[in-house]
């Protein structure tokens, strides 16, 4: 019985070495201040999770032509859509890659007027990359010798920092705020 009393006497605090006796542990509570226990609020996390990798990854690619004056092919320029963005990729891909470079999965997510943003597997981000840049252009629809060409603008695992690039611009040139330099 003095076994049983001494085992509830004790409060193991470290498995190893140390124990406290309960008489110990209460002279301690004593000194304290009391405090008050604070509602804790109730946060529930449901799901926690890292990507480490991310299947895609998204290109900003804006459009430039060459060949004549420079302003009077800015004011004829015709905004892009879709199907010329994606017979450019198709021809730049097929030049540099072949037919494996045409079998690439490429979704244009969002064309606006002279720009676009388009989504791609991400281990194909680099060989894109190569293919569009080293690609010398099209003959634009407009004739007269213009050139159309696409420039990558930037590339990157998440969409979100790809959109906040763009504006990044503006920060540091004065001639947004209205002030000239």
């Amino acid at each position: 019985m003095t076994d049983q009393m001494d085992i509830d006497d004790q409060v193991i605090t470290d498995k190893m070495t140390k124990t406290t006796t309960t008489q110990e542990s209460e002279h301690a509570q004593k000194a304290d201040k009391p405090t008050k226990k604070k509602p804790s609020a109730a946060v529930r996390e449901l799901k926690t999770c890292t990507i480490r990798s991310p299947p895609f990854a998204y290109v900003h690619l804006s459009s430039s032509s060459t060949g004549g004056h420079l302003s009077d092919q800015l004011e004829e320029e015709d905004p892009l859509d879709a199907l010329q963005i994606r017979s450019y990729c198709t021809s730049a891909l097929r030049q540099f890659l072949g037919d494996t470079g045409v079998a690439t999965m490429l979704d244009i997510l969002l064309v606006r007027e002279r720009e676009c943003y388009l989504r791609l597997p991400r281990e194909d981000l680099a060989a894109f990359a190569a293919a569009i840049t080293a690609f010398p252009g099209t003959k634009g629809s407009g004739g007269g010798g213009m050139m159309l060409l696409l420039q990558v603008r930037a590339c990157g695992d998440w969409l979100g920092s790809l959109i906040g690039r763009v504006e990044e611009g503006v920060v540091w040139t004065c001639s947004s705020a209205g002030v000239a330099v």
